[in-house]
């Protein structure tokens, strides 16, 4: 049996398929001209950032300050928080703001007046748009607001205006690659009608953009300067449900033993639940609610999804994997189970590390944050 030491959930992770993933979308940023800034929330894990620092990343966009500290304690020099301010924070953000270049997201003037006041050390700056997604942001066509947010930040000598950032995650509810494109490029134009008011004060003004799906399949980046694309170093099968990768591309799996068969019910159950895998859920093939496609371990990784086999129901801890008879038949108590996930990014934050094929591990934000807290030195 491979992988003969794993004695409870683990979150597998492929070096080879996620080093190719970062090479496909790092020359796609090159060949559009575009500057790429990924984002690190997928796999929070220096281990990863430095596959990525490899392929020749020098930016990198995280989702919060906890997570810019972990990064710019591991060098990285160049950090956008690409999440609203959140003034409670604003003392850690100048505190990290004196240690690398930040970037930061306004989208009220009462917030960039808060940092213009309490901010010792200077920071970039940039209005978060919403061009369509509705989760929060800017209306692209609220010119008001714009021009509000800006009076506060000409006014501010330790704000440094850089640009329009948005994240197009309608595209993750798109039928499909067509679809996608669509959507990423209505996105585009609201986005670039935006700054195009705002180029009027500020002509070095910059547009970013930062979904996956857009950024994988866009054909035209007509306007952008900068994409901040974070899931493609791990895929999973919401993406490759949207066309947006092959299953074979998907770089990380859940392995789970097995620990319980039911096959009068064409069923097994595993130690693998909500709290390692997450509660994203795709319709399945009968439009019941399915959490994660299996896959066989193999000595060399895993192999591709098994065809009517699926997490059909989780709880805490426990998944139930509806097979075949002849899948469930080769399974038994004790033998460990693959599973790919929905959503990679939830799945990897469940799990808070990683095991490379060679045995290795790899380091996740929640793990060592974890630790930190536990020993009282969590900031």
């Amino acid at each position: 049996m491979p992988f003969p030491d794993i004695t409870s959930p683990v979150l597998l992770l492929d070096e080879r398929k996620c080093r190719r993933n970062i090479a496909r979308m790092t020359e796609r940023a090159r060949e559009h001209g575009l500057a790429f800034r990924p984002h690190f929330k997928t796999h929070q894990s220096r281990r990863v950032g430095a596959w990525l620092r490899d392929a020749g990343t020098e930016a990198i966009t995280v989702s919060s300050v906890l997570m810019a500290e972990y990064f710019a304690a591991d060098g990285w020099k160049d950090i956008t928080i690409a999440f609203p301010h959140n003034p409670r924070e604003t003392a850690r953000v100048d505190r990290l703001a004196g240690a690398c270049r930040l970037g930061l997201l306004v989208e009220s003037p009462a917030v960039a007046r808060q940092l213009d006041e309490k901010l010792r050390n200077e920071v970039a700056v940039s209005i978060k748009i919403d061009a369509g997604y509705g989760r929060t942001g800017v209306r692209w066509d609220d010119r008001a607001a714009i021009d509000a947010i800006l009076d506060v930040i000409d006014a501010a000598p330790r704000l440094h205006f850089r640009g329009t950032i948005t994240h197009g995650g309608d595209t993750y509810h798109a039928a499909g690659p067509d679809d996608v494109r669509r959507r990423f490029d209505t996105a585009r134009t609201r986005l670039i009608e935006a700054t195009g008011h705002i180029r009027r004060r500020h002509p070095d003004a910059i547009v970013s953009v930062g979904d996956t799906p857009g950024c994988a399949l866009a054909e035209d980046f007509t306007g952008i300067d900068e994409i901040r694309p974070g899931n493609f170093v791990f895929f999973d099968i919401m993406q490759a449900a949207l066309g947006i990768c092959d299953p074979e591309d998907i770089a990380v799996a859940t392995v789970c033993p097995v620990v319980a068969m039911h096959p009068e019910r064409r069923e097994a159950v595993v130690h693998g639940g909500s709290v390692h895998l997450s509660k994203d859920a795709l319709p399945g093939e009968d439009g019941s609610p399915m959490y994660g496609r299996v896959v066989l371990l193999t000595e060399d990784g895993w192999s591709a999804p098994i065809p009517d086999t699926a997490v059909v129901s989780i709880s805490q801890e426990h998944g139930v994997i509806r097979s075949t008879d002849e899948i469930i038949a080769l399974l038994h108590e004790g033998a460990l189970i693959g599973i790919l996930p929905v959503h990679s990014c939830l799945t990897a934050q469940c799990m808070r590390g990683y095991l490379t094929l060679d045995g290795t591990p790899a380091d996740h934000l929640a793990g060592t944050a974890h630790s930190l807290h536990l020993k009282g030195d969590l900031p």
